[in-house]
């Protein structure tokens, strides 16, 4: 693991003001000062920052059902809930791996695992995330579904379906394999539509299940295996 990477798990700050960290010379490596931002640290390496040893943080893998109304935040200037309030006090520092914004709903990964969080929001490994998707109309499943599978240009870049299926005239499921703000909002917003209700069921190999609006669960080792081995097949295509 890359040094500033080790320094942010282990809760002393971002990426970037760990790396002030290290350019600044407060960061010692089994007694030698380190101030390449590419030294690579592993678990039987001594970190010391200043005259404090620092250890690894605890891995942690959380699957959440984030309800409406909650923000994908750590903190807000307006006081506004956030899915932070909804996890245990006193928590090692997580990180929530993409985000739902506040009138969406449905599964969130939250983690201190740097390496996993990138592979499943990277474009480059193409997470399939699943939603239910409830219209304000009865959506043109002949014409329109063509358009979501084919692609358009929304704010944030080039946006595409790769699966839309009809539940009811006006819901649909629908998969993405891309992770663009508001996404799914947006390109139904380009075809005419208004999204009044939007749940993300599936992450992957993980699904919601049973796990109610608000409610949380750790990833066993087996689930956090699989999403692993699946970046690592789609990362060889």
């Amino acid at each position: 693991m890359r040094l500033n990477r080790f320094l942010a798990a282990a809760g002393l700050g971002s990426r970037r003001s760990c790396e002030e960290l290290i350019r600044s010379g407060q960061v010692a490596i089994n007694g030698h000062v380190c101030t390449n931002l590419a030294t690579e640290v592993g678990d039987e390496d001594f970190v010391k920052v200043g005259n404090h040893r620092v250890l690894p943080q605890r891995k942690l893998f959380v699957l959440l059902n984030k309800p409406r109304g909650y923000l994908c935040t750590a903190s807000d200037t307006h006081e506004r809930r956030t899915i932070f309030d909804l996890m245990p006090k006193n928590w090692l520092r997580l990180f929530h791996v993409g985000r739902l914004d506040k009138e969406s709903e449905g599964l969130l990964i939250l983690t201190n695992d740097g390496e996993l969080s990138l592979r499943l929001t990277h474009p480059r490994y193409k997470i399939e995330k699943e939603y239910e998707v409830l219209l304000d109309r009865a959506f043109d499943f002949t014409e329109d579904r063509a358009k979501l599978l084919r692609g358009m240009k929304i704010e944030g870049g080039w946006a595409k379906a790769e699966a839309v299926h009809k539940l009811a005239p006006a819901a649909l499921r629908v998969v993405l394999r891309q992770g663009l703000k508001r996404q799914i909002r947006l390109m139904f917003y380009e075809l005419g539509y208004e999204v009044k209700r939007l749940v993300r069921t599936r992450i992957g190999s993980l699904r919601i299940e049973n796990l109610r609006p608000g409610d949380w669960r750790f990833l066993d080792a087996r689930e956090v295996e699989l999403l692993k081995n699946e970046n690592a097949s789609r990362e060889k295509r």
